[in-house]
Protein backbone atom coordinates (compact mmCIF):
# COMPACT_ATOMS: atom_id res chain seq x y z
CA UNK A 1 0.00 0.00 0.00
CA UNK A 2 3.03 2.05 0.53
CA UNK A 3 4.68 2.00 -2.77
CA UNK A 4 1.23 2.34 -4.47
CA UNK A 5 1.21 6.07 -2.24
CA UNK A 6 4.41 6.60 -3.41
CA UNK A 7 3.69 5.63 -7.10
CA UNK A 8 0.73 7.70 -7.31
CA UNK A 9 2.17 11.18 -5.45
CA UNK A 10 5.19 10.40 -7.38
CA UNK A 11 3.26 10.30 -11.11
CA UNK A 12 1.02 13.29 -9.92
CA UNK A 13 4.08 15.33 -8.99
CA UNK A 14 5.77 14.08 -12.88
CA UNK A 15 2.16 15.83 -14.26
CA UNK A 16 2.16 18.96 -12.50
CA UNK A 17 6.10 19.67 -13.37
CA UNK A 18 5.79 19.06 -16.54
CA UNK A 19 2.72 21.32 -16.95
CA UNK A 20 4.66 24.23 -14.53
CA UNK A 21 7.68 23.25 -17.56
CA UNK A 22 4.99 23.96 -20.20
CA UNK A 23 3.86 27.49 -18.83
CA UNK A 24 7.07 28.50 -18.08
CA UNK A 25 8.60 27.64 -21.76
CA UNK A 26 5.23 29.42 -23.07
CA UNK A 27 6.02 32.00 -20.72
CA UNK A 28 9.83 32.47 -21.57
CA UNK A 29 8.38 32.36 -25.45
CA UNK A 30 6.38 35.53 -24.94
CA UNK A 31 8.61 37.22 -22.48
CA UNK A 32 11.26 37.17 -25.12
CA UNK A 33 8.76 38.21 -28.21
CA UNK A 34 7.84 41.00 -26.04
CA UNK A 35 11.66 42.03 -25.33
CA UNK A 36 12.08 41.76 -29.09
CA UNK A 37 9.26 43.92 -30.00
CA UNK A 38 10.42 46.61 -27.48
CA UNK A 39 14.07 46.67 -28.46
CA UNK A 40 13.25 47.20 -32.01
CA UNK A 41 10.40 49.61 -31.41
CA UNK A 42 13.61 51.62 -29.16
CA UNK A 43 15.61 51.16 -31.98
CA UNK A 44 13.23 52.57 -34.50
CA UNK A 45 12.56 55.63 -31.93
CA UNK A 46 16.43 56.01 -31.74
CA UNK A 47 16.52 55.53 -36.09
CA UNK A 48 13.59 58.69 -36.18
CA UNK A 49 16.03 61.08 -33.48
CA UNK A 50 18.68 60.08 -36.34
CA UNK A 51 16.85 60.64 -39.23
CA UNK A 52 15.41 64.52 -37.63
CA UNK A 53 19.86 64.61 -36.79
CA UNK A 54 20.22 64.39 -40.34
CA UNK A 55 17.73 66.75 -41.54
CA UNK A 56 19.16 69.28 -39.12
CA UNK A 57 22.58 68.76 -40.63
CA UNK A 58 21.25 69.22 -44.57
CA UNK A 59 19.63 72.73 -43.41
CA UNK A 60 23.05 73.64 -41.88
CA UNK A 61 25.10 72.36 -45.19
CA UNK A 62 22.46 74.69 -47.41
CA UNK A 63 22.86 77.27 -45.64
CA UNK A 64 26.69 76.93 -45.48
CA UNK A 65 27.00 77.03 -49.59
CA UNK A 66 24.62 79.21 -49.74
CA UNK A 67 26.94 81.86 -47.61
CA UNK A 68 30.49 80.29 -49.10
CA UNK A 69 29.41 78.28 -52.39
CA UNK A 70 32.08 75.97 -51.50
CA UNK A 71 31.87 72.87 -53.63
CA UNK A 72 32.58 70.68 -50.36
CA UNK A 73 29.18 71.57 -48.69
CA UNK A 74 27.28 70.22 -51.78
CA UNK A 75 29.29 67.09 -51.49
CA UNK A 76 28.23 67.19 -47.76
CA UNK A 77 24.63 68.05 -48.77
CA UNK A 78 24.60 64.77 -50.73
CA UNK A 79 25.82 62.86 -48.42
CA UNK A 80 23.61 64.00 -45.62
CA UNK A 81 20.98 63.27 -48.32
CA UNK A 82 21.81 59.74 -49.11
CA UNK A 83 22.15 59.14 -45.24
CA UNK A 84 18.22 60.40 -44.88
CA UNK A 85 17.21 57.90 -47.75
CA UNK A 86 18.91 54.81 -46.31
CA UNK A 87 17.09 55.78 -42.94
CA UNK A 88 13.60 56.63 -44.42
CA UNK A 89 14.15 52.88 -46.41
CA UNK A 90 15.09 51.12 -43.39
CA UNK A 91 12.01 53.01 -41.44
CA UNK A 92 9.53 51.68 -44.16
CA UNK A 93 10.05 48.57 -43.79
CA UNK A 94 9.84 48.52 -40.34
CA UNK A 95 5.91 50.52 -40.96
CA UNK A 96 5.28 48.49 -43.45
CA UNK A 97 5.45 45.38 -41.26
CA UNK A 98 4.93 46.66 -37.82
CA UNK A 99 2.53 49.49 -37.90
CA UNK A 100 -0.88 50.28 -38.33
CA UNK A 101 -2.65 51.96 -40.98
CA UNK A 102 -2.17 55.37 -39.27
CA UNK A 103 1.28 55.65 -38.34
CA UNK A 104 1.96 54.19 -41.57
CA UNK A 105 0.44 57.01 -43.45
CA UNK A 106 2.30 59.50 -41.17
CA UNK A 107 5.58 58.25 -42.18
CA UNK A 108 4.22 57.92 -45.42
CA UNK A 109 3.27 61.65 -45.56
CA UNK A 110 6.34 62.56 -44.07
CA UNK A 111 8.75 60.42 -46.33
CA UNK A 112 7.21 62.91 -49.31
CA UNK A 113 7.67 65.81 -47.27
CA UNK A 114 11.64 64.65 -46.54
CA UNK A 115 12.17 63.86 -50.40
CA UNK A 116 10.58 67.20 -51.43
CA UNK A 117 12.56 69.23 -48.91
CA UNK A 118 16.00 67.66 -50.27
CA UNK A 119 14.43 68.24 -53.78
CA UNK A 120 14.12 71.79 -53.34
CA UNK A 121 17.34 72.42 -51.30
CA UNK A 122 19.54 70.20 -54.50
CA UNK A 123 17.38 73.06 -56.79
CA UNK A 124 18.56 76.08 -54.00
CA UNK A 125 22.20 75.08 -54.06
CA UNK A 126 22.26 74.45 -57.96
CA UNK A 127 20.79 78.20 -58.65
CA UNK A 128 23.27 79.47 -55.93
CA UNK A 129 25.91 77.97 -57.63
CA UNK A 130 28.68 79.95 -59.75
CA UNK A 131 29.11 76.28 -61.89
CA UNK A 132 26.78 73.42 -62.48
CA UNK A 133 26.54 71.17 -59.59
CA UNK A 134 26.89 67.43 -59.60
CA UNK A 135 24.11 66.27 -57.84
CA UNK A 136 23.25 63.18 -58.33
CA UNK A 137 23.53 62.10 -55.12
CA UNK A 138 21.39 64.08 -53.54
CA UNK A 139 18.52 62.54 -56.06
CA UNK A 140 15.86 64.43 -57.82
CA UNK A 141 16.61 68.04 -57.93
CA UNK A 142 13.07 69.86 -59.95
CA UNK A 143 11.99 72.45 -58.33
CA UNK A 144 9.68 71.62 -55.50
CA UNK A 145 7.33 73.78 -52.99
CA UNK A 146 8.52 74.76 -49.79
CA UNK A 147 8.15 72.09 -46.79
CA UNK A 148 7.10 73.19 -43.32
CA UNK A 149 10.39 72.19 -41.46
CA UNK A 150 7.98 72.45 -38.19
CA UNK A 151 5.37 69.65 -39.35
CA UNK A 152 8.43 67.50 -40.17
CA UNK A 153 9.36 68.04 -36.74
CA UNK A 154 6.65 67.53 -35.23
CA UNK A 155 5.30 63.89 -37.42
CA UNK A 156 8.64 62.75 -36.11
CA UNK A 157 8.37 63.36 -33.08
CA UNK A 158 4.59 62.04 -32.76
CA UNK A 159 6.18 58.55 -34.81
CA UNK A 160 8.85 58.58 -32.22
CA UNK A 161 6.44 59.03 -29.04
CA UNK A 162 4.44 56.73 -30.92
CA UNK A 163 7.35 54.12 -31.04
CA UNK A 164 7.93 54.58 -27.19
CA UNK A 165 4.36 54.24 -26.12
CA UNK A 166 5.45 50.74 -28.12
CA UNK A 167 7.80 49.61 -26.10
CA UNK A 168 7.22 50.86 -23.00
CA UNK A 169 3.74 48.50 -23.35
CA UNK A 170 5.72 45.30 -24.46
CA UNK A 171 7.88 45.86 -21.47
CA UNK A 172 5.18 46.10 -19.11
CA UNK A 173 3.74 43.19 -21.05
CA UNK A 174 7.18 41.16 -20.56
CA UNK A 175 7.20 42.11 -16.62
CA UNK A 176 3.53 41.12 -16.32
CA UNK A 177 4.75 37.45 -17.92
CA UNK A 178 7.47 37.32 -15.78
CA UNK A 179 5.62 37.54 -12.35
CA UNK A 180 3.63 34.74 -13.27
CA UNK A 181 6.93 32.52 -14.35
CA UNK A 182 8.31 33.65 -11.09
CA UNK A 183 5.16 32.13 -9.15
CA UNK A 184 4.65 29.20 -11.33
CA UNK A 185 8.76 28.52 -10.71
CA UNK A 186 7.82 29.33 -7.28
CA UNK A 187 5.57 27.01 -6.72
CA UNK A 188 7.55 23.85 -8.94
CA UNK A 189 10.59 24.95 -6.30
CA UNK A 190 8.16 24.30 -3.44
CA UNK A 191 6.77 20.91 -4.73
CA UNK A 192 10.34 19.87 -5.74
CA UNK A 193 11.68 20.38 -2.21
CA UNK A 194 8.80 18.28 -0.45
CA UNK A 195 9.50 15.59 -3.09
CA UNK A 196 13.39 15.62 -2.46
CA UNK A 197 12.30 15.40 1.34
CA UNK A 198 10.22 12.74 1.69
CA UNK A 199 12.75 11.15 -1.39
CA UNK A 200 16.04 11.66 1.28
CA UNK A 201 13.57 10.14 4.25
CA UNK A 202 12.80 6.90 2.28
CA UNK A 203 16.65 7.06 0.87
CA UNK A 204 18.45 7.24 4.09
CA UNK A 205 18.59 3.76 5.01
CA UNK A 206 20.36 2.75 1.97
CA UNK A 207 22.04 5.42 1.47
CA UNK A 208 24.12 4.53 4.95
CA UNK A 209 24.02 0.76 3.52
CA UNK A 210 25.79 2.02 0.39
CA UNK A 211 28.55 4.39 2.03
CA UNK A 212 29.34 1.28 4.29
CA UNK A 213 29.82 -0.55 1.26
CA UNK A 214 32.25 1.78 -0.41
CA UNK A 215 34.22 2.45 1.97
CA UNK A 216 34.48 -1.45 1.99
CA UNK A 217 35.45 -0.90 -1.65
CA UNK A 218 37.61 1.88 -1.06
CA UNK A 219 39.55 -0.24 1.96
CA UNK A 220 39.80 -2.92 -0.67
CA UNK A 221 40.78 -0.77 -3.55
CA UNK A 222 43.59 1.00 -2.05
CA UNK A 223 45.22 -2.51 -1.07
CA UNK A 224 44.65 -3.47 -4.71
CA UNK A 225 46.65 0.09 -5.85
CA UNK A 226 49.42 -0.68 -3.62
CA UNK A 227 49.31 -4.33 -4.54
CA UNK A 228 49.40 -2.83 -8.32
CA UNK A 229 52.03 -0.62 -7.60
CA UNK A 230 54.38 -3.23 -6.07
CA UNK A 231 54.50 -5.10 -8.80
CA UNK A 232 54.85 -2.33 -11.11
CA UNK A 233 58.12 -1.27 -9.63
CA UNK A 234 59.07 -4.72 -9.11
CA UNK A 235 58.43 -5.29 -12.85
CA UNK A 236 60.26 -1.78 -13.81
CA UNK A 237 63.21 -3.35 -11.81
CA UNK A 238 63.54 -6.46 -13.36
CA UNK A 239 63.01 -4.41 -16.43
CA UNK A 240 66.28 -2.57 -16.29
CA UNK A 241 68.05 -5.30 -14.58
CA UNK A 242 67.24 -7.78 -17.65
CA UNK A 243 68.49 -4.48 -19.75
CA UNK A 244 71.51 -4.01 -18.26
CA UNK A 245 72.18 -7.94 -17.69
CA UNK A 246 71.27 -8.01 -21.72
CA UNK A 247 74.17 -4.86 -22.77
CA UNK A 248 76.70 -7.24 -19.85
CA UNK A 249 76.05 -10.47 -22.57
CA UNK A 250 76.33 -8.83 -25.07
CA UNK A 251 79.10 -6.98 -24.20
CA UNK A 252 80.83 -10.70 -22.79
CA UNK A 253 79.87 -12.20 -25.57
CA UNK A 254 81.34 -9.81 -28.35
CA UNK A 255 84.85 -9.95 -26.16
CA UNK A 256 84.20 -13.89 -26.77
CA UNK A 257 83.75 -13.60 -30.54
CA UNK A 258 87.04 -10.79 -30.57
CA UNK A 259 89.39 -13.07 -28.67
CA UNK A 260 88.58 -16.76 -29.43
CA UNK A 261 86.73 -16.74 -32.78
CA UNK A 262 88.88 -13.53 -34.11
CA UNK A 263 91.81 -15.33 -33.56
CA UNK A 264 91.03 -18.94 -34.82
CA UNK A 265 89.62 -16.80 -37.80
CA UNK A 266 92.79 -15.05 -38.34
CA UNK A 267 95.02 -17.71 -37.71
CA UNK A 268 93.27 -19.94 -40.01
CA UNK A 269 93.58 -17.02 -42.79
CA UNK A 270 97.18 -16.23 -42.06
CA UNK A 271 97.85 -20.67 -42.83
CA UNK A 272 95.37 -20.53 -45.33
CA UNK A 273 97.59 -17.86 -47.28
CA UNK A 274 100.53 -19.54 -46.60
CA UNK A 275 99.54 -22.82 -48.04
CA UNK A 276 98.22 -20.96 -50.64
CA UNK A 277 101.52 -19.15 -51.64
CA UNK A 278 103.92 -22.52 -51.66
CA UNK A 279 101.19 -24.35 -53.65
CA UNK A 280 100.34 -21.69 -56.48
CA UNK A 281 103.01 -23.25 -58.93
CA UNK A 282 103.14 -26.40 -58.14
CA UNK A 283 99.39 -27.24 -57.95
CA UNK A 284 97.05 -24.58 -59.40
CA UNK A 285 94.11 -26.51 -58.53
CA UNK A 286 94.48 -26.68 -54.65
CA UNK A 287 95.86 -22.86 -54.75
CA UNK A 288 92.59 -21.90 -56.23
CA UNK A 289 90.80 -23.77 -53.52
CA UNK A 290 92.64 -22.18 -51.21
CA UNK A 291 91.69 -18.82 -53.20
CA UNK A 292 88.18 -19.41 -52.48
CA UNK A 293 89.10 -20.90 -48.51
CA UNK A 294 90.63 -16.91 -48.36
CA UNK A 295 87.60 -15.49 -49.78
CA UNK A 296 85.13 -17.46 -47.67
CA UNK A 297 87.25 -16.86 -44.52
CA UNK A 298 87.31 -12.74 -45.32
CA UNK A 299 83.59 -13.29 -45.43
CA UNK A 300 83.43 -14.94 -41.79
CA UNK A 301 85.70 -12.07 -40.47
CA UNK A 302 83.21 -9.53 -41.96
CA UNK A 303 80.07 -11.91 -40.89
CA UNK A 304 82.37 -11.75 -36.84
CA UNK A 305 82.75 -7.66 -37.44
CA UNK A 306 79.34 -7.06 -38.12
CA UNK A 307 78.08 -9.23 -35.21
CA UNK A 308 80.49 -7.92 -32.55
CA UNK A 309 78.97 -3.96 -33.99
CA UNK A 310 75.25 -4.99 -33.45
CA UNK A 311 76.37 -6.18 -30.03
CA UNK A 312 78.58 -3.34 -29.07
CA UNK A 313 79.52 -1.36 -31.38
CA UNK A 314 83.33 0.11 -31.45
CA UNK A 315 82.62 3.50 -32.87
CA UNK A 316 80.33 4.39 -30.08
CA UNK A 317 82.72 2.95 -27.77
CA UNK A 318 85.47 4.61 -29.30
CA UNK A 319 84.45 7.88 -31.07
CA UNK A 320 81.06 9.15 -29.15
CA UNK A 321 77.55 8.99 -29.95
CA UNK A 322 77.42 11.59 -32.41
CA UNK A 323 80.11 9.85 -34.84
CA UNK A 324 78.33 6.92 -34.03
CA UNK A 325 74.77 7.48 -35.12
CA UNK A 326 76.55 9.28 -37.99
CA UNK A 327 77.96 5.91 -39.12
CA UNK A 328 74.49 4.30 -38.45
CA UNK A 329 72.88 6.27 -40.47
CA UNK A 330 74.75 6.02 -43.58
CA UNK A 331 75.18 2.50 -43.82
CA UNK A 332 71.23 2.15 -43.28
CA UNK A 333 71.21 4.64 -46.01
CA UNK A 334 73.07 2.93 -48.08
CA UNK A 335 71.82 -0.81 -47.44
CA UNK A 336 68.05 0.90 -47.83
CA UNK A 337 68.46 3.35 -50.44
CA UNK A 338 67.48 6.00 -48.51
CA UNK A 339 67.82 9.98 -48.78
CA UNK A 340 69.57 10.99 -45.40
CA UNK A 341 68.61 14.03 -44.15
CA UNK A 342 71.07 14.48 -40.50
CA UNK A 343 70.92 17.18 -37.98
CA UNK A 344 73.66 16.61 -35.89
CA UNK A 345 75.97 18.64 -33.58
CA UNK A 346 79.57 19.44 -35.22
CA UNK A 347 81.26 18.26 -32.09
CA UNK A 348 80.93 15.13 -29.64
CA UNK A 349 79.04 15.82 -26.39
CA UNK A 350 80.24 14.83 -23.06
CA UNK A 351 76.92 11.81 -22.29
CA UNK A 352 77.04 9.27 -19.23
CA UNK A 353 77.94 5.85 -21.17
CA UNK A 354 74.35 4.38 -20.14
CA UNK A 355 72.13 7.11 -22.00
CA UNK A 356 74.97 6.92 -24.80
CA UNK A 357 74.00 3.60 -25.25
CA UNK A 358 70.24 4.27 -25.09
CA UNK A 359 70.45 6.66 -27.33
CA UNK A 360 71.77 4.17 -29.52
CA UNK A 361 69.73 1.37 -29.67
CA UNK A 362 66.83 3.17 -29.76
CA UNK A 363 67.93 4.83 -32.74
CA UNK A 364 69.12 1.01 -34.03
CA UNK A 365 65.67 0.10 -33.66
CA UNK A 366 64.00 2.32 -35.31
CA UNK A 367 65.89 2.30 -38.26
CA UNK A 368 65.52 -1.43 -38.31
CA UNK A 369 61.81 -0.69 -37.95
CA UNK A 370 61.72 1.69 -40.34
CA UNK A 371 63.49 -0.81 -42.88
CA UNK A 372 61.19 -3.70 -42.36
CA UNK A 373 58.03 -2.24 -41.92
CA UNK A 374 57.90 1.90 -43.31
CA UNK A 375 58.36 1.43 -47.22
CA UNK A 376 60.48 4.91 -46.65
CA UNK A 377 62.79 6.54 -49.47
CA UNK A 378 63.72 9.25 -46.54
CA UNK A 379 65.17 9.49 -42.93
CA UNK A 380 65.53 12.13 -40.66
CA UNK A 381 68.27 11.47 -37.46
CA UNK A 382 68.53 14.64 -35.55
CA UNK A 383 70.36 15.05 -32.16
CA UNK A 384 70.55 18.28 -29.46
CA UNK A 385 71.58 18.86 -26.38
CA UNK A 386 71.08 21.94 -23.26
CA UNK A 387 69.69 22.64 -20.11
CA UNK A 388 70.21 19.13 -18.70
CA UNK A 389 68.72 16.79 -21.36
CA UNK A 390 69.52 15.29 -24.67
CA UNK A 391 67.14 14.66 -27.41
CA UNK A 392 67.21 12.55 -30.81
CA UNK A 393 64.37 13.23 -33.00
CA UNK A 394 63.85 10.17 -35.83
CA UNK A 395 61.57 10.40 -38.58
CA UNK A 396 60.57 8.81 -41.78
CA UNK A 397 58.46 9.29 -44.93
CA UNK A 398 57.14 6.08 -44.75
CA UNK A 399 53.45 4.75 -44.56
CA UNK A 400 53.16 5.29 -40.83
CA UNK A 401 52.47 3.76 -37.69
CA UNK A 402 49.16 2.26 -37.28
CA UNK A 403 47.03 3.90 -33.61
CA UNK A 404 46.49 0.19 -33.14
CA UNK A 405 49.94 -0.95 -32.68
CA UNK A 406 50.46 2.13 -30.08
CA UNK A 407 48.81 0.42 -27.50
CA UNK A 408 49.38 -3.66 -28.86
CA UNK A 409 51.18 -5.28 -25.79
CA UNK A 410 53.02 -7.63 -28.40
CA UNK A 411 55.39 -5.16 -30.24
CA UNK A 412 58.48 -6.35 -28.10
CA UNK A 413 60.86 -3.69 -30.04
CA UNK A 414 58.65 -0.73 -29.17
CA UNK A 415 58.23 -1.53 -25.23
CA UNK A 416 62.14 -2.54 -25.40
CA UNK A 417 62.45 1.15 -26.73
CA UNK A 418 59.89 2.37 -24.37
CA UNK A 419 61.62 0.53 -21.23
CA UNK A 420 64.74 1.52 -22.23
CA UNK A 421 63.95 5.73 -22.06
CA UNK A 422 62.07 4.83 -18.75
CA UNK A 423 64.99 3.51 -17.08
CA UNK A 424 67.06 6.18 -17.78
CA UNK A 425 64.10 8.28 -16.49
CA UNK A 426 63.42 10.22 -19.90
CA UNK A 427 60.91 10.60 -22.07
CA UNK A 428 59.47 8.51 -25.03
CA UNK A 429 57.16 9.87 -27.58
CA UNK A 430 56.03 7.56 -31.10
CA UNK A 431 53.55 8.64 -33.54
CA UNK A 432 52.42 9.04 -37.16
CA UNK A 433 53.66 12.65 -38.60
CA UNK A 434 51.70 15.38 -39.30
CA UNK A 435 51.10 14.32 -43.17
CA UNK A 436 52.42 10.62 -43.31
CA UNK A 437 55.60 8.45 -42.11
CA UNK A 438 56.30 8.02 -38.67
CA UNK A 439 58.50 10.38 -36.09
CA UNK A 440 60.43 9.57 -33.06
CA UNK A 441 61.23 11.51 -30.08
CA UNK A 442 63.15 10.65 -27.09
CA UNK A 443 64.55 13.07 -24.22
CA UNK A 444 67.10 11.79 -21.81
CA UNK A 445 68.18 13.80 -18.63
CA UNK A 446 71.63 14.26 -18.32
CA UNK A 447 73.77 15.30 -15.13
CA UNK A 448 75.79 17.66 -17.57
CA UNK A 449 75.86 18.27 -21.38
CA UNK A 450 78.64 19.84 -22.59
CA UNK A 451 80.56 19.92 -26.05
CA UNK A 452 83.52 19.53 -26.86
CA UNK A 453 86.15 22.20 -28.32
CA UNK A 454 86.58 19.49 -31.59
CA UNK A 455 86.00 16.21 -32.30
CA UNK A 456 88.58 14.47 -30.80
CA UNK A 457 88.42 10.17 -30.83
CA UNK A 458 88.10 8.48 -27.48
CA UNK A 459 90.46 5.76 -26.14
CA UNK A 460 89.94 2.29 -27.20
CA UNK A 461 87.07 0.60 -25.23
CA UNK A 462 89.54 -2.40 -23.87
CA UNK A 463 86.27 -4.29 -22.24
CA UNK A 464 85.86 -6.23 -25.13
CA UNK A 465 89.14 -6.88 -25.47
CA UNK A 466 92.66 -5.85 -25.06
CA UNK A 467 92.75 -4.46 -28.79
CA UNK A 468 90.13 -1.95 -30.56
CA UNK A 469 87.35 -4.44 -32.23
CA UNK A 470 87.84 -3.21 -35.15
CA UNK A 471 91.05 -4.01 -35.91
CA UNK A 472 89.66 -7.72 -37.18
Amino acid sequence: MHERSWAIAMTVAIVITCGGLVILETARQRIASEYEAALEARGVSMQLGELDGHLARLQAHESRFLLTTGDGDARDYCASAADIHRNIRSLDAYFRRAADSAELASFTQIAALIDARIGSGAQALQHASPHPLDLAACGSATPKNGVDASLVTSTLALLRDNEERRAQRALDASRADQRVSTLVAAGLSALNIVLFILLFRNLGLQLDSQARAQKQLITQQEELDRLVNERTRQLEALGWHLQAVSENEKTQLARELHDELGAILTASKMDVAWARRKLQAADPVVAEKLTRALATLDQGIALKRRIIEDMRPTVLANFGLVTALRTLGDEAAQRNGWVLDLHLPDDELHLDEQVEIALFRVAQESLTNAAKYAHATQITIALSAGHGEVALHIADNGIGILPGDLTRTHTHGLMGMRQRVAARGGRFDIRRGELHGTDIRVVLPVPTVGVTPELQPREPDTSVGQAPLERL
